[in-house]
């Protein structure tokens, strides 16, 4: 399995080099890892809602051999402290506005989908 899922993330190194014309750089990499990470956490939530219980499991696997390529990812506590000390700091109450300042330090750190629900729950208190 860990042999075929780096396979699969080389592929898609291939594919990026192809696209961008030039070696790439290590955060295209990462962004490349990151990718298949998300498309894996996407492809077990809708085999969870299929009852494929099986398929959610492979691809839980290939998950956690990707994520180690990965920088340390922040937890929920971080990212809710950085969301606070950008609320306090400005004025604004605007979720767009408010994940435009957060996410260039998230950037392959957090999921977005949980940097946009800790924003949410932040910005309703």
């Amino acid at each position: 399995m860990r042999r075929d899922t780096l396979r699969s993330a080389l592929s898609g190194f291939s594919y990026r080099r192809i696209e961008a014309g030039h070696d790439l750089s290590e955060s295209e990499e990462l962004e490349v890892v990151g990718k298949a990470v998300k498309q894996r956490g996407d492809s077990i939530e809708e085999f969870t809602k299929a009852g494929r219980t099986d398929l959610a499991d492979k691809e839980a696997r290939e998950r956690e051999i990707l994520l180690a390529y990965l920088p340390k990812q922040k937890t929920p506590e971080e990212i809710r402290t950085a969301v606070r000390e950008i609320l306090a700091a400005g004025t604004t109450r605007n979720q767009g506005a408010v994940m435009k300042a957060v996410m260039p330090a998230m950037k392959g750190l957090a999921d977005g989908k949980l940097v946009a629900q800790i924003v949410t729950e932040e910005l309703k208190e």
